[in-house]
């Protein structure tokens, strides 16, 4: 082997080993949880037994499955909608360069730059049914008062308004630093051809944008799919299970009982797993037909 193959291996050699421990091998251990009836005992001593799919099987016919899959899904949807939505439309809003727009631009950084327990617990604080500001303000405008966080019909809603408010900070930047991309010439002649703003954005800002914008959803998709800190402090999943997604359900099966059941919360583990490798390699193929064409 030539020396520069040696040295092209050596700077390889770090980060193979990196996701070797923190990725491949805690990957491997989530499966192998899956497929095996563990119990404290048996997790301590490592001599499970092989159970197959069992803890699959057991999963997928839970009652709670349903119900949870339904919230995973209108969680990460509604989440990624209004992230996209609001992140795009605060970046074609900064991208005009007004006076103190990077002031304002860095302030729309605070909630991605404060830790989720914080942010999680001042939501818990503004949602509050009875000390609540949320509910002040509703009350001072004749509206009544919500139980946010404890009513089965609200708690999902909550925890996705507190998701949405987080995630809309890194749209704003990927989608900005998109747009600072553009040349501004396009727009320029794009004006001079009679288009109208409204005409720039549809047929100029939002195609040029796709590369961008279809990375930004892939990203915030495989967040979106695992947050936990959010809904377990604000809600713990409850009540009744009305805002459990499959990462607190995980969570809940594992660590969360009295008597933890190792093998299924890892097999819900899996579904999560298999989810964002399915949409990753879906953005991949997708891009590879773009490059072709």
């Amino acid at each position: 082997m030539r020396s520069g193959q040696w040295a092209a291996w050596a700077f390889l050699a770090p980060i193979v080993v990196y996701l070797a421990v923190f990725y491949a091998y805690p990957l491997f251990r989530n499966v192998e949880l899956s497929l095996r009836d563990y119990t404290v005992r048996s997790f301590v001593q490592g001599d499970a037994p092989f159970t197959g799919f069992t803890n699959h099987a057991k999963v997928l016919s839970d009652p709670s499955f349903g119900p949870t899959l339904w919230h995973t899904v209108g969680f990460t949807l509604v989440s990624l909608a209004f992230q996209f939505a609001i992140g795009l439309a605060l970046a074609v809003f900064f991208a005009k360069h007004f006076h103190l727009s990077a002031t304002l631009r860095a302030l729309f950084l605070v909630p991605w730059l404060l830790p989720l327990i914080v942010s999680a617990s001042t939501w818990s604080w503004m949602l509050n049914s009875d000390s609540g500001v949320v509910n002040a303000v509703l009350r001072a405008i004749g509206l009544g008062s919500v139980n946010w966080l404890t009513s089965p019909d609200w708690s999902l809603w909550s925890v996705t308004i507190a998701n949405i408010w987080i995630g809309i900070p890194f749209n704003l930047v990927v989608l900005y630093s998109g747009l600072q991309a553009v040349n501004p010439d396009i727009y320029e002649a794009a004006a001079l051809d009679g288009a109208t703003g409204r005409q720039q954005f549809w047929k100029v800002t939002l195609p040029l944008l796709r590369p961008v914008s279809a990375v930004t959803l892939l990203l915030g998709l495989v967040y979106t799919l695992k947050v936990f800190d959010i809904i377990w402090i604000m809600t713990k999943g409850g009540p009744s299970g009305s805002s459990t997604t499959f990462a607190t359900w995980s969570y809940r099966l594992g660590f969360g009982n009295l008597v933890p059941s190792f093998g299924p919360g890892a097999a819900v583990g899996n579904l999560l797993i298999v989810t964002a490798l399915a949409f990753g390699l879906v953005y991949i193929r997708a891009q590879r037909r773009r490059d072709l064409t």
